[in-house]
């Protein structure tokens, strides 16, 4: 089994859901990776569910707790596993998350290409919303990046790349990358957007790649309302369903 890419998935409370997660990875046309599901401190099964598939993982799957609560721990602590471990380059999406097929694969093109992070595409899960709330969700994600694109606070000098928006469920950075920026802040909320600056300004190689894909959870829409999940979305681009810290 390869241990050069690994596949991040931080999960909280996520049993009834990251099954069709993990089923998803291992229907990747790549599936040359280490998958490593980090459990915030779950209290239902979301760890068994893990366990459960494992028998029939096309590659080698961990489980690593963090006890300390929040989305932003819970990717630090299972990057900064996976590079001890002796990755180079690392994928993450999360637990209520379906990736395309050809996900995997276009992460490692990019990355083998040159670039040292690469940002895909989110798009709405199809199992979760009708057309219009998926609708929503697709004009939601277009006006929170153009929020964050003209947001004062995402232009100056010490950027080294323009601001795009960024979804942490989303992404593939190489481990040299991740160390030199200083990797992704455990706090405050909301990290996705912390952690993209702090990549803005140590490297000018982020890409964005139309063919890493991956179906996002609506469920937001429905807990929130509308004017919360927009509000949500234009404040932090993507994150937990809950506040972080949970």
């Amino acid at each position: 089994m390869s241990t050069r890419l690994w596949v991040v998935v931080p999960a909280y409370n996520e049993a009834a859901r990251i099954t069709a997660t993990l089923y998803a990875l291992a229907a990747q046309t790549d599936t040359a990776f280490t998958l490593l599901v980090v459990d915030n401190g779950s209290t239902d099964t979301t760890a068994e569910a893990v366990c459960a598939f494992m028998g029939c993982a096309p590659f080698e799957t961990h489980v690593l707790t963090e006890p300390e609560k929040g989305v932003g721990c819970a990717v630090d602590t299972g990057f900064r596993h996976a590079i001890a471990a002796g990755a180079e380059l690392i994928v993450r999406t999360d637990a209520d998350c379906i990736p395309r097929p050809g996900w995997v694969a276009a992460a490692r093109a990019a990355l083998d290409g040159g670039a040292e992070m690469v940002c895909g595409r989110i798009t709405a899960r199809r199992d979760e919303h009708g057309p219009a709330g998926r609708a929503f969700f697709a004009g939601l994600v277009t006006l929170a990046a153009l929020f964050g694109r003209l947001r004062p606070a995402h232009h100056g000098g010490e950027y080294l790349a323009p601001y795009r928006m960024h979804a942490g469920n989303n992404m593939a950075i190489t481990a040299r990358l991740y160390e030199a920026c200083g990797g992704m802040p455990r706090r405050p909320s909301p990290t996705d957007r912390l952690f993209l600056n702090r990549v803005r300004r140590t490297t000018a190689s982020i890409v964005h790649s139309r063919t890493m894909v991956v179906e996002n959870s609506t469920r937001r829409i429905k807990a929130y309302g509308v004017l919360a999940t927009a509000k949500w979305y234009l404040d932090r681009g993507s994150g937990p369903l809950t506040p972080d810290p949970r």
